[in-house]
């Protein structure tokens, strides 16, 4: 077994009982924690309002849907792979409805090792959607600094006469001085100024 840095919770939804420990026994806990089951589109519906989950394993129908449309949700409103386990003659109807919204579609009875694979691949895809959030972050906090600057420049222009070269190197000398970030700087000359 590799050393795994990150664990990944995962929600079981299905009304079998015997799939339901199949794939329990197909995710060792120093890889899968915590792993949580639902019988229902309803009730995991409800579990996914109140937890964010890395993988959502779907196994269809469902007593009160198919649930295609449950996966569909995972992959569109939250960053957790679905995988959606459908019997083998409807596969190839089913995978096409799903796959352009990145749902992964494997057929029923499927090998362990295969189930295995596409675990991998879900937590693949996870971390790659992890490092995309990251970025998206980042770039976020970059462009909210800038607001804080600017507002904080035009501040200064306009309390102290200040040209905007002038604000800007007030804002970067207090900042240096302070010790602080330069958004630190543009939120106490806001509070000041405001």
């Amino acid at each position: 077994m590799i050393f795994q840095e990150r664990t990944y919770s995962v929600l079981i939804v299905s009304a079998s009982e015997k799939l339901d420990n199949s794939l329990r026994s197909l995710l060792p806990g120093t890889e899968y924690y915590p792993v949580q089951s639902a019988r229902s589109v309803g009730e995991a519906r409800r579990m996914l309002l109140g937890s964010s989950f890395d993988l959502v394993l779907i196994n269809t129908p469902l007593k009160d849907d198919f649930g295609t449309q449950l996966a569909i949700d995972v992959c569109v409103d939250s960053a957790a792979g679905a995988l959606l386990f459908v019997k083998a003659d409807l596969y190839e109807s089913v995978n096409a409805r799903v796959m352009e919204y990145g749902v992964v579609t494997l057929s029923m009875p499927s090998a362990s090792a295969l189930v295995s694979q596409s675990l991998r691949m879900l937590c693949a895809q996870r971390e790659r959607l992890r490092r995309m959030e990251q970025k998206q972050q980042s770039v976020e906090d970059k462009i909210e600094e800038i607001r804080l600057v600017n507002r904080a420049k035009w501040l200064l222009i306009e309390c102290l006469s200040m040209t905007e070269a002038d604000a800007q190197r007030y804002i970067e000398k207090q900042s240096m001085d302070q010790r602080i970030t330069k958004r630190m700087a543009a939120e106490n000359i806001i509070k000041t100024y405001s």
